[in-house]
C-alpha cells in the first residue's frame, strides 16, 4: 500500500465501503472508525435545537423521502459533521496514528480539500450502482428488517451522486466488486 496516513472510504450504504474498510485497515495496522459512530457522538452532546443539521433524521423520516430528499439528508447531516471529522482527521495526522474513516457522511467536496492540503490523506468512493445488489447486501448484514427494495433504490441514487461528485473531484471511484481481489484492487489504487 502506498504511503498514507488517513483514508477516507465514502460511498452510500450498502456499497461494500465497510466490507472493503476492516481488511485494508487490519492490513495497515489503523484504527477504523465509522463515521455512524461520529454522528450518534455529536447527537449525544447537542440537540435538535442547537445543531439542527446534525438531527436531521429526527425531524424528517426517510421513509415518507424519495431518493433526492434521502441524498439530500444525507447531504445536510454530512455537512453538519464536518468539523467532527475534520478533528478526527487533524488528530490521527498529529499523533501519526494510522486511521481508515469510513462512511456515506463522507462527501466528495470534503475528502478532496484533504486531499489536496495533506499528502498523508487518501480518499476513495466505492459504488455499487446495482440496487439489486445492494437490497441483497442489506438482507444479508440485517436480515431482521426484511427485503428493504426501497432503501437500496435510495442507496444506489445516493451512490450515484457520490461518484459523479468525486469524479468532478478527481477522486477515484471503485467497484468493491469482485471480492475476492478487492483489497489487492484498492492497494494498487491508492
Amino acid at each position: 500500500m502506498s504511503d498514507w496516513s488517513v483514508l477516507l472510504v465514502g460511498g452510500a450504504s450498502g456499497s461494500g465501503k465497510s466490507t472493503l474498510a476492516r481488511p485494508v485497515a487490519a492490513a495497515r495496522g489503523a484504527v477504523l472508525v465509522e463515521v455512524d459512530d461520529l454522528v450518534l457522538a455529536t447527537q449525544a452532546v447537542t440537540t435538535p435545537d442547537s445543531h439542527p443539521d446534525l438531527h436531521h433524521w429526527r425531524r424528517h423520516d426517510a421513509d415518507r423521502l424519495g431518493p433526492e430528499g434521502v441524498a439530500d439528508g444525507l447531504i445536510t447531516v454530512a455537512r453538519a459533521l464536518a468539523p467532527a471529522v475534520d478533528a478526527v482527521i487533524a488528530d490521527r495526522l498529529d499523533a501519526g496514528v494510522p486511521l481508515v474513516l469510513e462512511g456515506d457522511y463522507l462527501l466528495p467536496e470534503h475528502c478532496a480539500r484533504w486531499v489536496e492540503r495533506d499528502r498523508r490523506v487518501r480518499a476513495v468512493f466505492v459504488r455499487e450502482p446495482d440496487a439489486d445488489r445492494v437490497r441483497r447486501n442489506y438482507l444479508g448484514r440485517e436480515p431482521e428488517s426484511g427485503d428493504q427494495v426501497r432503501r437500496a433504490e435510495c442507496s444506489a441514487y445516493y451512490g450515484d451522486l457520490l461518484a459523479a461528485e468525486a469524479e468532478k473531484h478527481g477522486l477515484p471511484v471503485f467497484a468493491a466488486r469482485p471480492w475476492h481481489d478487492a483489497a489487492e484492487r484498492l492497494a494498487a489504487l491508492l
